[in-house]
């Protein structure tokens, strides 16, 4: 399907390569410099829902009591002298006025407070609260180095401000040296894969469009909606190994091309047919999975999901645009600079000897794997998710560290308080005002009384009776929407239970006559909202990428079972990476190895996030795998050998792609924010058990047990799907084999969807060591084919040849080939070993084909040859 638009394009990428070449090169020199702006325009923020009560009341927090959350916390400490004596005042205010008055909007320490919370329990720490002016992140530039003069004290800074900064700058070092670990692995790796200079080059080209194509667009972004910090090294991520991976097919195609004596430009259209049409498509599904977060309120979500959409579709279009080009200029020298020798195996190798395993004990492998795969997803159970705070960052960090000592050493709840807004129902002072005629303007509204703590005296005793508060102050008056802020203190963890319980209670109190409305907000009730706002829109995201990715297989492999056996194959692989990940980061599993600290939950929207990627790129393999083998049941016509041969021509590849991404992805492992941690780990996981025990044995086995049915599809729909499958197949397919898959020769590369033509193409395996290549044998003035088979089963009976070697079914001689070279196959016997036979035995394959089968001297295989009978 597509394929003739995709030669088109091919065509059309060569004979504008270096067009294409020059342009892609300026625009990169010319956005380069936009997409490093995007530094410091990022937000911290971004895990809260627009429509939760929390967000409403930490708006009006903002909006109507000019912005009471402090900004910087400043912690001081002395060893000796308590907070009470007068010189300990004159330190910290002394240094305090000293501040410019166009960055600071209020300051509040326990000297003109006097609240008691804000010292110690040792009487000796104390910390003052600042406000600021404008522009947040250069008013605390402004003012950092004076915060910290202060003398005979000892001094940190903390708050959402210097915590969002400490962000900025740590996803940056995270991001550098990611790259720095990465790359050249990856180089390493790739010289092995191709075991050239100039083609291990080539990817690395693509993922640095792809990473710069990842900061410019998060850059624009920001100019329409808030980016959170943590998109930058997520979105950096993926760009950076899909893009390799997408550059690995497509380069491994050109090569086989090339080295099938195909011209440049002839290489490059068959390479964008094949393997660039499966890019195309698993860059489509990649990127419609990830659009799946868009349905998500959260910003910290929306901007990963649009920035990695995105970002994937650059990757695509690295690979099928810059790629080709540069592919099309170099044509043969793509080998120049080898280093090391070619260590592909055409026979299949590793990947010959699982199949041939699979396809002879499907039940079994489905049994074993799944019983791994549920063990693995047991932690998943116990499960607990939580919401982000300081201690993303790491323990070293000076904003979490000012955090901590203010939850440890001060009292319970003194920075974590409840936040409650009671509207207050008021009553008109004076005769209503009636409104002038329209377009003349109107009266003014008649003044209403005003509001005052005494309003919701009655409220606030209620409160104070509740299981675990400690005290209710009121923190602020709004006389122009008639609220009062109260303040709710506890004595219990703002992250436990007790807390949350604390926050429903308030919210199913019964409103006292007078008021209109109660918003309760703070950090526990944020997290509670969060939470509830990601279940109830989960479930809503999971249909709808299953929807359209269902959709999407069906559309490319024309099957209704695909879909389906699919996604519950991506349910498998999940359901184990999280039972790992809870192992891992909830119960701390690993956090001595990994450098982080244990909280006893998931952070929840992190768990979402990996959850997508995750299905994501399982999809990614997944087409790679059944596009082969689409083409190969096309081409045989029976379903265990397509599968065989489909898992051994792309195991190879699909292992070379997983490993480099695995690299990537390893390296953003090493990052200091735990969040980038998580996901890094997460995602390692999640693809190595997708790849070594869903994709590589429970896929195969499970459509080897669904047999035809896999393909099965509407009769309405089968006729259109007709035209649309590739036209250069044989119109009679090979028939399958009685009693065993009739496997063809293998082919040349992974990706190509075509079947040798009517006119028989040749394809050489390579010669034993130490042998001369062989001859091009004909039989009866035609080509013959030669090949090894994958199953080990016997031929038939009914397929035996003639005693008296004369004819033999419709019309079909037997044909006595020439002595065969041996090629051999690991497995259990032969089928002429297996009977002491040594003569070769013929079996009927098409009306005008026939193929001989000798077995090997060994007795671990046999070779054949096909030919027209």
């Amino acid at each position: 399907m597509f394929e003739p638009a995709f030669r088109a394009g091919g065509r059309l990428v060569y004979r504008g390569r270096w067009t294409l070449l020059v342009l892609s090169l300026v625009a990169a020199v010319l956005l380069a410099p936009l997409g490093l702006e995007l530094f410091g325009r990022m937000t911290g923020g971004g895990f809260a829902d627009p429509r939760a009560d929390s967000t409403t009341a930490a708006r009006w927090n903002d909006d109507w009591y000019g912005g009471n959350a402090p900004d910087v916390v400043v912690l001081y400490r002395h060893p000796t002298v308590e907070a009470r004596d007068p010189r300990y005042k004159k330190a910290v205010h002394d240094s305090l006025r000293a501040l410019p008055g166009q960055h600071v909007r209020r300051l509040a320490t326990y000297w003109t407070t006097g609240s008691q919370r804000m010292v110690s329990e040792d009487g000796r720490s104390t910390y003052a609260l600042v406000t600021l002016k404008g522009d947040k992140q250069a008013a605390y530039a402004a003012i950092a180095d004076r915060l910290r003069r202060v003398q005979n004290l000892y001094v940190e800074v903390g708050g959402s401000v210097p915590l969002l900064k400490e962000l900025n700058d740590q996803s940056a070092a995270d991001l550098a040296r990611a790259e720095a670990i990465s790359m050249p692995v990856l180089l390493v790796l790739l010289v092995v894969v191709f075991g050239s200079i100039v083609a291990a080059g080539l990817p690395l080209l693509v993922g640095l469009f792809a990473v710069l194509g990842a900061l410019v667009l998060l850059r624009l972004l920001t100019e329409v909606t808030d980016v959170s910090v943590f998109s930058l090294n997520v979105v950096t991520m993926l760009g950076l190994g899909l893009a390799v991976d997408y550059s690995l097919f497509v380069l491994k195609a050109f090569r086989e091309e090339i080295r099938a004596g195909a011209p440049s430009e002839e290489a490059v259209v068959r390479t964008m047919a094949t393997a660039g049409r499966t890019v195309a498509f698993s860059g489509l599904t990649v990127a419609t999975a990830l659009l799946g977060l868009l349905l998500f309120p959260q910003t910290f979500l929306r901007s990963i999901g649009l920035g990695a959409a995105a970002v994937v579709l650059v990757a695509v279009g690295a690979a099928l645009v810059v790629l080709p080009a540069v592919l099309g200029i170099l044509g043969r020298r793509v080998d120049a600079l080898r280093v090391t020798p070619n260590f592909g195996r055409r026979d299949g190798g590793m990947w010959h000897a699982v199949a041939s395993s699979v396809m002879r004990r499907p039940v079994l492998y489905v049994v074993v794997v799944a019983a791994v795969l549920v063990s693995l997803a047991l932690p998943f159970l116990h499960v607990k998710f939580g919401d982000v705070d300081h201690r993303v960052l790491p323990a070293a960090s000076e904003s979490r560290r000012v955090a901590e000592t203010v939850e440890r050493d001060f009292a319970q709840s003194s920075m974590a308080a409840v936040d409650v807004h009671v509207l207050v129902e008021r009553s008109f002072t004076g005769s209503l005002a009636v409104p002038g005629p329209l377009g003349q303007g109107h009266s003014p509204i008649s003044a209403v009384t005003p509001v005052s703590p005494f309003d919701v005296k009655a409220f606030v005793d209620r409160l104070r009776r509740l299981k675990h508060v400690s005290g209710v102050d009121v923190a602020g008056l709004s006389q122009d929407n008639g609220a009062v802020r109260l303040a709710v203190r506890y004595d219990v963890d703002p992250r436990s239970d007790e807390a949350r319980e604390l926050v429903r209670s308030i919210r199913d109190m019964e409103p006292v006559p007078n008021t209109r409305r109660v918003v309760v907000g703070g950090p526990t009730a944020a997290q509670m909202d969060l939470m509830d706002s990601l279940g109830a829109t989960l479930p809503w995201m999971a249909l709808v990428v299953a929807a359209v990715t269902a959709v999407l297989l069906f559309a490319a492999f024309r099957s209704v079972l695909l879909p389906v056996k699919a996604l519950v194959m991506n349910v498998l692989s999940i359901g184990a990476s999280f039972g790992v990940i809870v192992w891992a980061f909830q119960d701390g599993h690993l956090a001595s190895a990994l450098g982080f600290t244990a909280t006893g939950s998931i952070e929840a929207t992190v768990a979402v996030l990996i959850l997508v990627v995750v299905f994501a790129l399982s999809m990614d393999y997944e087409v790679f795998l059944l596009s082969r083998v689409r083409a190969e049941w096309l081409r045989t016509g029976d379903n265990a050998a397509a599968v065989a041969a489909g898992l051994r021509q792309t195991g190879g590849v699909i292992t070379s792609a997983v490993l480099l991404l695995l690299v990537v992805i390893g390296a953003f492992a090493t990052a200091g924010i735990t969040i980038v941690k998580l996901l890094g780990v997460g995602l390692f996981v999640a693809i190595l058990v997708d790849v070594t025990l869903v994709r590589a044995l429970l896929v195969p086995a499970t459509m080897r047990l669904m047999g035809g049915a896999t393909w099965w599809s509407p009769r309405s729909l089968r006729a259109s799907h007709r035209r649309d499958e590739p036209q250069d197949r044989p119109a009679t397919p090979p028939l399958p084999i009685a009693g065993r898959p009739a496997v063809p020769p293998p082919l040349p590369i992974a990706d190509r969807p075509a079947v040798p033509p009517p006119s028989l193409r040749r394809y050489a395996l390579p010669p034993p060591a130490g042998e001369p290549p062989e001859p091009t044998v004909t039989v009866n003035g035609r080509p013959a084919v030669f090949g090894m088979d994958t199953d080990p089963v016997p031929l038939a009976a009914e397929h035996e040849p003639p005693a008296d070697g004369g004819r033999a079914g419709a019309g079909s001689e037997l044909v006595q080939a020439k002595p065969l070279r041996k090629h051999p196959y690991v497995a259990p016997a032969a089928p002429g070993a297996a009977r002491g036979e040594e003569g070769p035995r013929w079996v009927k394959v098409t009306a005008g084909r026939a193929r001989v089968v000798r077995a090997t001297s060994d007795g671990r295989g046999w070779t054949w040859v096909e030919v027209d009978s």
